[in-house]
């Protein structure tokens, strides 16, 4: 894929592994490799398996980018929230491997993914930009709204609570937590249940079903985030 995003297939199913060497940050070139991953799974007509490097799903937008002005700022979210549009409406399953912390957009892409599987470990999954100083963009609150559970929307949000993996399932940034060296083969069994949906059914079910929030996310592109 690039310098950023590996991508393997293997018995019908499309691995996308992010990878920068360091907090997996969701810079505009590294969500232009996860997409260009997503050309090729969709092409495969492949379930897909979404990780990140060990320790680290992602640790959210590129933070260098807001010192840089607003037109950069913008395109990054305009990219990070059409990502997540393309994610929550694709036309096969994705499975989320959230191999370690899932922060700000790493978070929004756990919301976005259709199986949630994390990690077990000393990490940290939820939203955390009301803690550091930041107004959580709208297409992510549609996110949230649509897979968090109702007791935890506004704490999570509003109050920038932090979970580990396993209390991240109550929420619902998580389906469920293994050990870390079974994350992959727990992602790949998933993966091999749901390649056997009918996927015209799944992907036409899953427009009906998130239709209200993908319609959100693209009013948020187009009025919030249109520069």
């Amino acid at each position: 894929m690039g310098n950023l995003v590996n991508y393997e297939r293997s018995e019908g199913v499309s691995t996308v592994v992010m990878d920068d060497g360091k907090v997996n940050a969701m810079s505009v070139a590294m969500m232009q490799e996860i997409n260009a991953a997503l050309d090729q799974a969709e092409e495969h007509r492949s379930v897909v398996i979404l990780t990140g490097r060990e320790g680290v799903f992602s640790a959210g937008f590129d933070l260098a980018v807001f010192k840089q002005g607003m037109e950069p700022l913008m395109e990054m979210l305009r990219v990070g929230a059409r990502l997540a549009e393309r994610l929550l409406s694709f036309p096969f399953p994705v499975i989320a491997a959230c191999s370690g912390h899932g922060i700000a957009m790493g978070s929004f892409l756990l919301m976005s993914s259709d199986a949630r599987i994390g990690a077990d470990g000393p990490f940290r999954i939820g939203m955390n930009e009301v803690a550091i100083g930041m107004t959580l963009p709208y297409f992510a609150v549609e996110i949230a709204r649509h897979r968090l559970t109702p007791a935890y929307f506004d704490r999570a949000t509003i109050l920038a609570e932090m979970y580990s993996p396993k209390e991240a399932i109550s929420p619902g940034f998580l389906d469920r937590v293994v050990s870390a060296d079974q994350l992959l083969e727990a992602a790949r069994e998933t993966a091999a249940a749901l390649s056997k949906l009918d996927m015209p059914a799944h992907a036409a079910t899953k427009l009906r079903v998130r239709g209200t929030v993908l319609e959100a996310l693209r009013q948020a592109i187009t009025s919030e985030l249109s520069g």
